[in-house]
């Protein structure tokens, strides 16, 4: 059986054929963003479901609506399955975004002016970890910490002299492009020391937390949020994961807060991806992520491409590309013109604009959510070295097309969407 969407086609031609050059492209390039994934079928039935039509302001068993039992049911299965995966005392489901998870700890427990300490987003760390450009450090005051400019790596005592210095209200600790692991017991301690709240952040690295690759920040921090697609292959959403005590505040600030209705066919969704996030199957994707990664990773340097801090111990590395003489803008627009798809990204000490940047960052969830392996991660490096090397020679870039077309043939994805 497969997905069909032969009324959207006779609907609206113009958003079907959208969805069908999607497809295309999801299936024909090589895709290398470290916060994208591919939903399973499953997932994607749960979100394309009638749920889409429900109202339920409010939680499980206290709505303002009828009609919800149902609803109850789908959320009550997402919380649930959340607290078994991650070991959480409370969990809430609702958040339509990590930002927006992240937003509403903040709200609860914070007042305008006060202090976050968080990871530079030059440096790795997030637009809602206190970046002037977003609402976090607009509301707030921030002070940042970063990685040592030698070793690419967060210098622990460094953050504990900036948060005796600042006293912050809250310290957060997380990153979108931070390849290595992070302490998060050594940022309790701190957090400790000041009198601070403590937030993490595994927005990036939820799956390979959910499957014991990574430490887990739950028994150290006062709130945990998490987006529940990128490594956890469910849909775009988010979730707060906190201690008991903190449950009712943070259940108040999202609704009535800062959203609405939730969004009851994302939940479902949710509920679907943290039942597959349990299975024995998902522990063995994630192995496979770390392996992918650190693959790739080692056959780029092999390769004369530097990594920021040498390597990685998650699903993605960040890549300097100054020595290739290639800003990060043109890299991604040479490597998409090559079938393989990146992202620009700052890299620590970056004298480029974010706009421009001289770095890209890879991921390895979607390659691996292929079936591909070691082998194909050492035919990728060396694709994709070979792209940046020579971006204006076209007989290379046409030569790697064709070989990234034979690799999307040989590892084909969502071959049941029928378009």
């Amino acid at each position: 059986m497969s997905i069909n969407m032969q009324e959207l086609k006779k609907t609206d031609y113009e958003v079907y054929e959208a969805i069908v050059k999607e497809i295309e492209r999801e299936r024909n390039h090589l895709i290398l963003i470290a916060s994208e994934n591919y939903a399973s079928r499953a997932v994607l039935e749960a979100l394309g479901s009638v749920f889409t039509n429900k109202y339920a302001e409010g939680y499980p068993e206290k709505r303002y609506y009828g009609g919800c039992e149902y609803a109850d049911k789908v959320e009550s299965l997402a919380i649930n399955r959340a607290k078994e995966l991650f070991g959480a005392e409370h969990v809430n489901v609702q958040p339509h975004s990590g930002t927006q998870a992240n937003m509403a700890v903040y709200f609860s427990f914070l007042k305008p002016k006060d202090k976050i300490l968080g990871m530079n987003l030059a440096h790795g760390g997030h637009l809602s970890h206190g970046a002037t450009v977003n609402f976090s450090g607009v509301f707030y005051k921030s002070v940042f910490y970063g990685v040592n400019k030698d070793t690419g790596l967060i210098d622990y005592d460094e953050v504990r002299k900036l948060a005796k210095k600042h006293k912050p209200k809250m310290i957060v600790a997380g990153a979108s492009a931070y390849s290595r692991i992070l302490d998060f017991k050594a940022f309790s301690d701190i957090a400790k020391e000041v009198n601070a709240l403590f937030l993490a952040d595994i927005a990036h690295i939820a799956g390979l937390v959910a499957a014991g690759l990574h430490p887990s920040p739950v028994p150290y921090a006062d709130f945990v949020t998490s987006t529940t697609h990128k490594t956890l292959k469910g849909p775009r959403g988010g979730m707060i994961m906190c201690k008991a005590d903190y449950a009712k505040a943070i259940d108040k600030m999202i609704f009535p807060g800062i959203q609405g209705g939730p969004l009851v066919h994302v939940i479902a969704a949710k509920a679907v991806a943290l039942k597959e996030a349990l299975s024995n199957e998902f522990k063995e994707y994630q192995i496979q992520v770390v392996k992918n990664a650190k693959e790739l990773s080692h056959e780029l340097v092999n390769n004369g491409v530097r990594i920021i801090s040498g390597g990685t111990d998650n699903h993605l590395m960040l890549i300097d590309l100054r020595e290739k003489s290639i800003t990060g803008k043109d890299a991604e627009t040479v490597l998409d013109r090559a079938g393989i798809t990146v992202n620009k990204n700052s890299i620590p000490y970056d004298d480029k604009p974010a706009t421009i940047t001289s770095g890209i960052r890879l991921g390895a969830p979607i390659v691996t959510s292929r079936k591909m392996k070691e082998p194909e991660m050492v035919t990728i490096a060396r694709l994709i070295s070979d792209v940046i090397t020579n971006p204006n020679d076209s007989t290379v870039i046409q030569h790697v097309k064709d070989k990234v077309s034979s690799l999307c043939r040989s590892f084909p994805a969502y071959v049941d969407i029928e378009i």
